[in-house]
Order: C-alpha cells, then structure tokens, then sequence
C-alpha cells in the first residue's frame, strides 16, 4: 500500500497559519513532546492547510502510547480526556481548544465495519492504514509535510484515491464508499479515479452493515459541499443511493438549489443547507417522515424535513408581499425559506432559465422570507375571558378567528383593532351558543 515513490524526507511545506502558532497549540506540543517524542499533525488539518481552506479540526499523531500522553499531559497541567482509548486516543483541552491526539497505529484485522489495531512507531506503516492519500499526509510542528502516498499532487489535482487496493480498503470498513463520495464532492473534479468508483459500486451493498448515524453523518457533510450534485450523480450510478437513499431521484433539483444558495443568489441570510439540500433531492412521492426515521435525524430535522415536503406541491408564488408574511405566520419563516428555495430550484431544473419577471417576484417573495420578522397576535386568552368568551375549546377558537382576520389584513391592526375585533366574535358566539368540544 505504500507508494514507490515513498520517501521518509518532507516533500512539502505548510504555509504560515494562525493555527499553527497558537499558544494552545504551542503548549500542547510542548507537552507531548518533552520527552524527546516528534509528534505531528496528521489527517484532515493537513489537507487543509495545503488547499487553503479553514483548519477547524487540530488532529495529532506520536509513537507515544496513550498512558504516556496522558502522563506528559497531566504533567503539564493541560486536560486530558479519555475519548477513545480502546483506539488509541487522548483529547487534550486547553483555552477552550480541543486536540485529538492518537498513537500511530496499524490494522491487525477487519471486518468492514471496525478494525482490531495494535500500536507502531511508523508513521509510514500509520499513513498506510487511511483511506484516502489525501487524508493520508501528516506534518511537523515547522510546517513540513510528509506525504508517502503522493497526496500532494493527488489534492492540487482533485484526485480522490484509495491507498493502495481501492477494494481492499473498501472491504476494510465499508463506509469509506461513502467517504470517497463525500471527498469528491469536496475536493474532487472530474474525470473520477476508476478503480475507487469501480470497488464502491462493487461492494455497494456492504452499506447495509453500517449504521444510520454514520450514513446520516456522511450523506450531510455530502450535501454541505459547495457543488454536491455531481457527487450524488456517481453514487447513482454506483447504486450506493439505491442502498442508502433511494428517494434521490431529484438531483437536478439539488444541482439547482446548491447553485442558488452558493452562487446565483447573495443575499443576507441565506446560506447552504444540507437539509434543504436533502429536500430538494428527494422525489416526489417520497415519504419524508420515513426517510427522517430511517437517518436518524432529530426530532426538529425530522419535522423541517416533513414540513418542507408537504409543503412543495401546494407551493405557489404568491402574488404579493402580503401572502408570503401570512404563509410564514402560518407554517414559520424556516418552512416557507426552504420551500421557496427549492420549489425556485425545481422550476430552474424543468425549464432552464426562468423569464426575468418570475425570477423578480421569487426573490422578492425570497427578500421576504429572510427578513420579516414574524409578529404576535397582540391579545390573549385574559382579553377573551374579559370579552365574556367562557372558557375551554371557546376561548381557542375566538383567538384563532381574530388571528385569522389578523393575518388577512396584512398583521396591520394593533391591540385596540384586535380587541374590536374580538369583542365582535364574542357577540357572534353568544348568539349562536357555546362551541361544541
């Protein structure tokens, strides 16, 4: 698995970064390494560093074994918790900062979901045990990169490879067929690597082992891509969302709504959604609720997600401002932003590009959504009572007459016309007697 080409010399050169100078970072290599032990930063803020992109995740490799980490930590006096010893992995915590620190490992056996691992000294042998080269990079605390897999080109190229065998890896822990997808969608470009694509569509399958908060994990990071619908494209044609998501059938809607929300539209407020994303990815008979069930999303995903989704059919551009603020009143401002964007995007995806005047009024009716703040009916259950409504289902349904007269007047009456308005409700219940319960 290690390139011809490997080299135990840097091959490359970090460029000066905040991250890698902070004192948190300082203080904590200084701490691991005062017992004479190189320590490097491995994986993800490597990558990063190199593609000029945010560092958010400061990851750490030594030799040390994770009783010494914790011992040079504690010498220090910097927090060490104990996040995943049975892989090998201290956290260290100072100023508000966390770094992930793990001893170098290697694979003794796997079973494609998780691996057996036993302890090394080889930052080679530790590299090789990654995913991907470009993930596959570690660097010294002087901004030097080490690259045994020929990441460096790999990144500067957009070439997403397994390390050594693709199946292989793959087979190892299925998962990666869903990390190759996602890495492609963030630093790939086409034509993609054909022995990753082949083994993923090869072992496709293998998903079904993996549990749904990893491929919920995953499938979001996928849709937060600046440009994800390429990605999903190929995991189409590799049969993974057959496996996964077989409701994704819209993925011209997903190419459209990302471009609307990264690119076609700048407006304050607005910014990419992997759950709108996911919206406007799924089909048209797709059951949203079921689908928020089988990803494991949250209880306030799963009612964003749904919502959206029953919205879309019934979605109409209204006509003026008046009609957008009664169905944010109605549905909240979250709703009705998703469903505009997407319901925008699904038009762009039928017939291309839109006639200037409907493009006008969606981002009139979208200027809405994003910055009108919905108000608060300005009476309350006590004005009822006052307005001699009896209590019970009574009292609800008055409010909600009012409140509806409300809204069609474009929220404009204030207490005193609300409190008219009530008492006008008030005389029309007394005279056709108590609401049924």
């Amino acid at each position: 698995m290690i390139s011809l080409n490997a080299t135990q010399e840097p091959t490359g050169k970090l460029d000066p970064e905040a991250w890698l100078t902070d004192p948190a970072t300082v203080a904590v290599l200084d701490a691991l390494e005062a017992g004479g032990t190189e320590v490097r930063f491995v994986g993800g803020c490597v990558r990063d560093a190199l593609a000029k992109r945010p560092v958010h995740d400061i990851d750490l490799g030594t030799p040390d074994k994770p009783e010494r980490v914790q011992a040079l930590l504690d010498a220090a006096d910097i927090r060490a918790v104990p996040t995943g010893l049975q892989h090998g992995t201290v956290t260290a915590v100072l100023k508000g900062k966390s770094f992930e620190i793990t001893t170098l490992r290697r694979d003794v056996e796997t079973d494609g979901r998780r691996a057996v691992i036993a302890y090394t000294d080889d930052w080679i042998v530790d590299s090789s045990r990654r995913d991907f080269t470009i993930n596959a990079m570690s660097a010294n605390r002087a901004g030097d990169v080490y690259d045994y897999h020929e990441g460096i080109p790999d990144l500067a190229h957009g070439r997403i490879r397994f390390i050594g065998r693709a199946e292989d890896r793959i087979q190892e822990d299925y998962l990666r067929i869903l990390r190759y997808f996602r890495f492609f969608a963030l630093f790939g470009r086409p034509p993609y690597d054909d022995a990753a694509f082949t083994g993923c569509r090869k072992h496709a399958q293998g998903l079904e082992n993996i549990s749904a908060e990893r491929i919920q994990y995953e499938l979001m990071r996928t849709l937060g891509a600046t440009e994800p619908a390429e990605a999903f494209i190929m995991m189409r044609d590799a049969h993974v969302l057959e496996v996964v998501l077989p409701e994704a059938t819209e993925i011209g809607s997903l190419r459209s709504a990302a471009w609307l929300e990264s690119r076609g539209l700048v407006m304050d407020g607005l910014a990419p959604t992997p759950l709108r994303r996911l919206g406007a990815l799924l089909g048209p008979n797709a059951d949203a609720k079921a689908v928020a069930d089988r990803l494991r999303l949250s209880n306030r995903e799963t009612a964003r997600l749904a919502a959206l989704v029953k919205l879309l059919p019934a979605m109409k551009l209204p006509t003026d401002v008046a009609a957008t603020r009664r169905l944010m009143h109605k549905l909240g401002a979250e709703t009705v932003t998703d469903a505009i964007v997407v319901s925008w995007a699904r038009r762009l995806a039928d017939i291309g590009k839109l006639p200037h005047d409907e493009s006008q009024a969606r981002r009139e009716q979208l200027e809405v959504a994003l910055s009108w703040e919905t108000p608060t009916l300005p009476i309350n259950g006590s004005d009822a009572k006052k307005a001699g409504i009896p209590h019970g289902p009574n009292i609800g349904h008055a409010l909600r007459t009012v409140e509806d007269w409300w809204a069609n007047n474009d929220f404009e009456p204030d207490r005193e016309g609300c409190l008219k308005r009530l008492l006008e409700v008030a005389s029309d219940m007394n005279k056709q007697g108590p609401a049924s319960t």
